[in-house]
């Protein structure tokens, strides 16, 4: 198909052409543009074009409904009708699937289904990049060197069943991320936003934060392994939870193998896991970090099923004033489970009901680490949910309400399941960007969290 063809007339063709017994199509037309630099100047910038297509085929047989998932970029007309009879063969040569449910009815048809797609351009930068430059200036000045990128994506996705559905959500997500550097290297700082349109993001401002934070690693402390009173900042607590939503799916949940297992046999739904006031929550409506109202899935998996796709998603809490509430389901772990129905979840926010700035918990700490990000977090126990990582650009020492200097970084190993249960204070809830997963997840608000016995397993030398 040429980029001319709307995606709505591919999604349309595709269904035409499906000899199946159901079919769902689903077109993701995807534009990004972004700029680079290093050493307080611009290295490159670009804009890019992209379109998927994506094919399930399912047929009925004597021992179940089979499903065949195909898909491909840069599909053209002549590859349309292979690409769906390659779906439907997949799903003739496949056995039954376990997660096989009647397609999804009787969501109504989005207004802008047949419109041509959304597309981001380089203008999205109009007034960011002017910014930007002036933040150059004054870190050149202020003797720092930036480093970093920008990043905006717009995806828009048409989705099209054989049962009727007519389906579109459009998705803008823009990344903003900032090292600042001392010119002989050695000491670092990061900074990172996320935004939908770049209009709410000011690199003058980070620009600031950072040259703080260069400015309390002139004094140098090391420190030994062990357990500190540690702030984690909202970047590093969305980190962890989104790891822990990742691991909540409900049936792994029943058959004994995570963190949200009860002993003995069922979920630890019902069970408080935080004595804060806690509140885990998804909406797809939140202002700013809006996203998709209905199920969009490429493919199955422990918490996600092609036969959900049009599914609505509606907002979900998760915890709600400290006590587990749902585990992620779809329609077949639902009824295998006897759980509530909660499809997965397109954005995360937890509210602890403090209001306090991280600045204003700094001050209230006697003696303590404040954090500036975690990455490489990979998990060492599922049962415990036990994560391993590291801390990056920047672990800082807190007396008496004061950064007296930074730290050296540390290896920790905590499980955020644990966390949420010795945590003592939460901060004011803020729009955030993950640092670890900001490459697959970004629409995240959370509030600082004040842990007292942090486990820093180890002490590390990277940056």
């Amino acid at each position: 198909m040429s980029t001319r063809t709307k995606p709505h007339e591919i999604v349309e063709r595709a269904l035409e052409l499906s000899t199946a017994d159901g079919c769902v199509v689903i077109a993701d037309e995807e534009s990004s543009a972004n700029l680079r630099w290093a050493g307080n100047a611009l290295t490159t910038n670009g804009v890019t074009r992209g379109r998927t297509l994506t094919v399930i085929a399912t047929v009925d047989g004597k021992e179940g409904t089979a499903s065949g998932v195909v898909s491909r970029s840069a599909v053209t007309a002549a590859d349309l009708e292979p690409l769906v009879r390659a779906a439907e063969a997949a799903a003739r040569g496949a056995g039954p699937a376990e997660d096989a449910q009647p397609l999804v009815t009787g969501t109504p048809a989005s207004p802008d289904f047949t419109d041509g797609p959304a597309e981001t351009s380089s203008a999205v930068f109009a007034d960011f990049a002017p910014a930007l430059g002036e933040a150059f200036a004054r870190a050149r000045a202020g003797g720092r060197e930036l480093y970093g990128f920008a990043n905006h994506e717009l995806v828009s996705t048409y989705v099209g069943t054989s049962t009727g559905l007519r389906l579109r959500h459009d998705q803008p997500n823009g990344t903003l991320e900032v090292n600042a550097k001392s010119p002989d290297r050695l000491r670092s700082a990061w900074a990172g936003r996320s935004t939908r349109d770049f209009k709410d993001v000011d690199p003058t401002a980070l620009d600031a934060e950072l040259a703080v934070r260069l400015g309390w690693a002139e004094r140098r402390i090391e420190l030994p392994a062990g357990r500190y009173e540690t702030l984690l900042p909202p970047t590093a607590v969305a980190d962890l939870l989104i790891y822990q939503m990742w691991s909540a799916a409900a049936r792994d949940a029943v058959e004994g193998r995570t963190v949200f297992s009860k002993p003995g046999g069922g979920t630890r739904v019902g069970e408080r896991l935080s004595p804060l006031p806690l509140t885990l929550r998804s909406d797809p409506n939140a202002p700013g970090l809006e996203s998709a109202p209905f199920v969009i899935a490429h493919s199955s998996g422990d918490d996600a099923s092609v036969f959900d796709n049009g599914l609505p998603v509606p907002p979900t809490e998760w915890i709600g004033d400290g006590e587990l509430r749902r585990l992620t389901t779809t329609r077949h772990s639902a009824a295998l489970t006897g759980l509530d129905l909660s499809p997965g979840f397109g954005n995360l926010i937890l509210d602890g009901g403090g209001e306090k700035s991280l600045e204003e918990m700094v001050a209230g700490t006697a003696r303590g680490l404040l954090l500036t990000c975690l990455w490489y977090i990979r998990e060492v126990d599922p049962a415990t949910l036990l994560l391993t990582g590291l801390t990056r650009d920047g672990v800082y020492l807190v007396e008496d309400g004061q950064v007296v200097g930074e730290v050296n970084n540390f290896r920790f190993n905590e499980s955020p399941v644990d966390l949420l249960s010795r945590a003592t204070e939460a901060g004011r809830t803020e729009k955030t960007l993950p640092r670890e997963w900001g490459d697959w997840f970004t629409r995240a608000a959370m509030p600082a969290l004040r842990i007292p016995d942090f486990n820093m397993s180890s002490v590390s030398k990277g940056v």
